[in-house]
């Protein structure tokens, strides 16, 4: 299996995480590559936290490897300008350079802060030969953002199975760099993908469940959830935010991956 991350050395606790959750439930070989790069205060991911993630991988299969890749150079080709001072820093934007870089024609893409709880294998051999990209409704923005009145069709891009050669081939990637660069969004990298991607396919939600646990939750993405009662207010807890996991989300069934997690993080 070949999986796709990016980010810089502040994401190593999703990492570990996301990493131990997958070797819980999949014993395949897993070939890893993580995008990554130095940018202004924030530094790359280097060998010290790749020995690290690696041997998580390597515990379960020994022939599991992770692989980063320094995409600085592609990076600063196309920097997205409009964007910039989002919210949504530039390591989010590094998938939308895949197409330059050396990585297998199918790969699986995640956030790091997306912990797996079930076997996927079903969803990675899905035949995805005729879409560029394969994911799940964005939980929000899929009631807001349509191309068609009656149809939801805008995907989270958290959790994307890419098939890098339709993509190459469609120059999907390079025309949302470009928008990127030129239009200011409020959700960059996924607005692009959603309006420029001509062939995708929408799956079941429990691929990319994005609110909360259900009983055949495939992958959980921690992302920020919007709370309207007594008043409105934004929510953000990440996988690492144990207490408030705990106490918050009422979210226990991590707890065996978590400790494996603080061990780790102890001789880090």
């Amino acid at each position: 299996m070949n999986i796709m991350y990016c980010g810089d050395k502040n994401t190593i606790d999703g990492l570990i995480i996301s990493l131990l959750s997958i070797t819980k439930h999949i014993q395949d070989e897993l070939h890893i590559y993580i995008l990554t790069m130095e940018f202004n205060n924030h530094e790359s991911l280097g060998e010290k936290e790749r020995i690290v993630l690696e041997n998580i991988v390597r515990e379960k299969n020994i022939n599991s490897f992770v692989k980063l890749i320094d995409a600085k150079k592609e990076y600063e080709t196309c920097i997205p300008s409009a964007n910039i001072d989002t919210r949504f820093t530039p390591y989010c934007m590094l998938r939308l350079y895949a197409d330059m870089l050396d990585l297998p024609d199918k790969i699986l893409y995640l956030d790091y802060d997306v912990v797996c709880n079930k076997n996927f294998k079903d969803f990675y051999d899905m035949d995805n030969s005729k879409y560029e990209i394969v994911g799940v409704l964005d939980y929000y923005g899929s009631h807001l953002f349509k191309k068609k009145i009656y149809e939801k069709d805008y995907i989270n891009s958290g959790v994307l199975l890419l098939n890098m050669k339709l993509i190459k081939q469609n120059n999907l990637f390079l025309e949302t760099r470009k928008m990127c660069k030129n239009i200011k969004m409020l959700m960059p990298d996924q607005t692009a993908l959603n309006r420029l991607c001509k062939t995708k396919c929408i799956v079941d939600s429990k691929y990319n469940e994005q609110h909360e646990m259900h009983d055949d939750t495939v992958f959980r993405h921690f992302t920020t959830t919007f709370k309207f009662f007594p008043r409105f207010k934004t929510q953000t807890i990440k996988p690492w935010h144990i207490d408030k996991l705990h106490n918050v989300l009422n979210t226990y069934c991590f707890d065996d991956i978590l400790d494996e997690y603080k061990k780790i993080k102890e001789k880090l």
